[in-house]
This record gives C-alpha cells, sequence and structure tokens, in this order.
C-alpha cells in the first residue's frame, strides 16, 4: 500500500494517521515532540490539549455534539479516546486531558502501519501524499515553505487559553457545585458575585496589567476566544451576559441567583484539578494570581496553570484547498487541522478524519468520496473551500453551515433535531460504502 507522510502529530494529525494506518496504508508521522515543543505545550504526549479539556456539547441538536456523533460513527481515534477518558461536564463532554493524550499516543506509538519521527521538519516534501497537521502555531521556516508552496499571504489570530486551580484550594464554603439549569449532574463549581463584589472584579480586571505581545504584526483576536480582559473592555456588563452569565443557577446556599457567577469545570478524572471557564487571558502571571483571587471562593486558589496567549495561523483556504483539503495547485497535498480555519479541537479532529479517508482512497485510485454540506464534516470541508467568503476567519462547526432544511420543522429544536437525522443517514451510507470498498 502507498505511504503517506504526516507533519504534526496534533488531533487532526494523529486522526489522520489512525484512518489512513487501520486502511493498512504505511505512515510517517512527524512531531516536534519530544524533541521540543511549541510554547502552548506543556507535555511530550501527542494530540495534546493546549486550551480547555471540553469538547463542548454532547447532544446531537448542538452542531459540534452531531459533528462527535458523525465521527463516532467512522471509527475516529480521537473519539474513541474521549469516551474512554471522559469526566462529569454536565451537557458537554469534557475530558481528562492527560489520560486523553495518553490514550492516543498509545494508539499511534504501538501502531505497526505507523512510523514515529522526532524532530523539526523544514519543509514540505516534494513527492508523495503529504498531509500537513502541524496546527496553529505553525512558525519558522516550515512556515515559510509553505507560504512558498501555497503562494499564500501569512494570516493569524490570537488565541487564549485559561488558567487550573486545584480543588483543594477552593472555598466551597463559599462556592457550589450546580449546572445550569440543572441540566445534568452538577457537575461545575459556581463561585457567586454580588453587585459590589463584580463591579470591584471588573474595575481590576480591565485595568491589569497584560504580558508584553512580541514579533507580531498586530492584535487580532479570534472572537471564540477572546481573552477575559479584552471581553471585559467593551463594556461593564459584556462579560456578566458572556462567562460570568449568572442566569439559570441558584445559590443553595440563598435560594437566589447570584449577581454574576464564575463557572469552573474538572479539568481531570479525580475532580484535583478545575479550570476557570471563558477565563482565557493574557494578563501577566501575578495579575492573574491578584484579580482571579478576588473571585469568591478563589481567595486562595493556588494556580497550577497560568492562562497564556499565542499565535494560530491558518491558511486563507478559499482559492488553495478543495472541499476535501487538498491543495488545488497541488494535487496529493492535504492540510488538516486548525491550520486549515476550522477552529476547535473537534472540528480539527474531524478534518484530520476526513483527510485521512480522502488521502487513503487517493492512494488506492478510489473515486474521490464526497461528504456533502448535508453533514457536520461535509459542511466544515465546504466552508473552507467557498470562495464566496470574503473575509475568511477560522470557524466553529454551527447549522448556520450545514445544508438548509428541505423540510417543514416546528421550531429550532424539532429543525436540530431533523437536521442531525438527516446527516446521521448519510454518514451511515458514507461509512456503508466505506466499509464495502475498504474489503
Amino acid at each position: 500500500m502507498g505511504d503517506v507522510t504526516i507533519i504534526g502529530a496534533g488531533l487532526a494529525g494523529c486522526e489522520a494517521a489512525w484512518q489512513l494506518a487501520r486502511r493498512g496504508h504505511r505512515v510517517t508521522l512527524h512531531d516536534l515532540k519530544p524533541e521540543g515543543r511549541t510554547p502552548a505545550q506543556a507535555s511530550d504526549t501527542l494530540a495534546e490539549l493546549v486550551c480547555s479539556n471540553s469538547l463542548r456539547a454532547a447532544n446531537v441538536e448542538n452542531a459540534v455534539g452531531l459533528l462527535k456523533e458523525e465521527m463516532r460513527r467512522l471509527s475516529s481515534l480521537i473519539m474513541q479516546a474521549a469516551d474512554a477518558t471522559r469526566v462529569p461536564a454536565g451537557g458537554a463532554l469534557a475530558v481528562d486531558r492527560e489520560k486523553f493524550s495518553r490514550f492516543i499516543t498509545d494508539r499511534i506509538l504501538n501502531d505497526p502501519f505507523i512510523a514515529f519521527v522526532s524532530g523539526e521538519v523544514t519543509a514540505i516534501p516534494d513527492e508523495g501524499v503529504v498531509i500537513v497537521a502541524t496546527g496553529p502555531l505553525t512558525t519558522g521556516a516550515l512556515y515559510e515553505d509553505i507560504a512558498r508552496v501555497m503562494g499564500e499571504q501569512k494570516l493569524y489570530f490570537f488565541d487564549a487559553a485559561a488558567p487550573i486551580v486545584s480543588f483543594e484550594s477552593i472555598d466551597m464554603g463559599t462556592a457550589f457545585f450546580a449546572s445550569r439549569y440543572g441540566k445534568g449532574s452538577d457537575d461545575y463549581i459556581n463561585c457567586p458575585m454580588d453587585r459590589e463584589q463584580y463591579l470591584a472584579f471588573h474595575e481590576a480586571l480591565v485595568s491589569a496589567e497584560q504580558a508584553e505581545l512580541h514579533g507580531f504584526e498586530n492584535s487580532r483576536v479570534f472572537e471564540g476566544c477572546m481573552p477575559i480582559e479584552v471581553m471585559a473592555k467593551r463594556g461593564e456588563d459584556t462579560i456578566r451576559f458572556g462567562p460570568l452569565k449568572p442566569v439559570g443557577i441558584v445559590n443553595p446556599k440563598t435560594g437566589r441567583e447570584a449577581y454574576a457567577i464564575v463557572q469552573l469545570r474538572r479539568d481531570n478524572a479525580e475532580g484535583t484539578l478545575y479550570n476557570l471557564v471563558g477565563f482565557q487571558t493574557h494578563l501577566k502571571f501575578p495579575e492573574q494570581r491578584r484579580v482571579f483571587r478576588m473571585i469568591p471562593g478563589l481567595e486562595s486558589a493556588e494556580f497550577m496553570r497560568y492562562g497564556v496567549m499565542h499565535r494560530n495561523t491558518y491558511l486563507h483556504s478559499p482559492g488553495l484547498l478543495n472541499s476535501r483539503y487538498e491543495a488545488i495547485r497541488r494535487p496529493g497535498l492535504f492540510f488538516a487541522g486548525q491550520i486549515t480555519g476550522v477552529e476547535g479541537y473537534v472540528e480539527s479532529a474531524a478534518s484530520g478524519l476526513a483527510v485521512g479517508i480522502h488521502a487513503a482512497r487517493l492512494l488506492e485510485g478510489r473515486e474521490p468520496l464526497c461528504f456533502s454540506a448535508d453533514t457536520a464534516i461535509g459542511a466544515l470541508g465546504c466552508y473552507i473551500a467557498n470562495r464566496s467568503v470574503t473575509d475568511f476567519q477560522p470557524m466553529n462547526v454551527n447549522f448556520g453551515i450545514i445544508s438548509p432544511p428541505n423540510f417543514k420543522f416546528r421550531g429550532k429544536r424539532n429543525k436540530n433535531e431533523m437536521l442531525a437525522a438527516r446527516a446521521l443517514s448519510e454518514i451511515d451510507r458514507i461509512a456503508a460504502q466505506i466499509q464495502e470498498d475498504d474489503r
């Protein structure tokens, strides 16, 4: 069977490698780890989750929940890992980040069809089937070579990660467990604020000192992962209607909703670590400690990881890539993950899954497989290839990019249920076709 070179062993690269290997194709998987790391990485395992440990909504009535179910039905390695290492998170799918990455690392390193090579790759190979899945922190010589090969303008935005604190340092005399509107079990720790506490916190947040940004041309901020301090500067109530929204959470100690609520989500299976939901930040570390300890219940918080901010790089994919994530000007060269303009863990993994399948069929001389925009997987591919998008920006999966309904429905919930049913029916048909072809 044909050989494939994959550069980058994040979620997308590992998923692509897995899809190819299970079809009997030999894969050489390159990654900087463990020889080196990017600024956002903290461990030597593959497929590391560098920001949140949440893979977001679990229900198929939500677009990302639908995307995960589509991936399950196509034998996704990432979804196997997520389901095996799940931690309580209400209506979301969150994982123990260390066990999640170890699960994937073990599968990849022990697969006889995958040869893992550690070290920096500085150029795209000139021949053969190649998948570039180097992620949103692609820099240096490889970044320059991608620009050369693709004739690409240099684009980037900033991304930020939230801090993590130890559970034992949270004052549960003030904080309490609950989920919004009582959905699922009481998996989130909630820190309530009255109006006076909130206003003092907001003032400290907007006036806190940020870390310097070095080597960037401007300070574009991606709306989907905005630093809490940037959001707060947009207005006194902006974060109170965003990540600090108190609606649907009743304090069992008072029987009332608070003026504002800070939520923390479990970050590992043991429940010893919790991350501040929506608190991506680029404040200096001492400022994070000072300001976030103003949150009731976190006065003595022990920070196990501070929030960080880093540059994210992506291609202007429309006109460069087709809906199979294949370079238009160089067939056989694929890109996968956030470098293509999909945004989010699940979306990155889904692009890797699709690319792995497309690359396998190319090697086998089969007709290209069409994931239509009726499916969440296909909608992402169509979005990044859509030349009519004038201001191309990274995009999370959503029902707005999935083909509109061609049926009657009653309300948004019913509409999403029917869109999900239509998508899963097509995915089942595709899975059956793939299974037949793989025999």
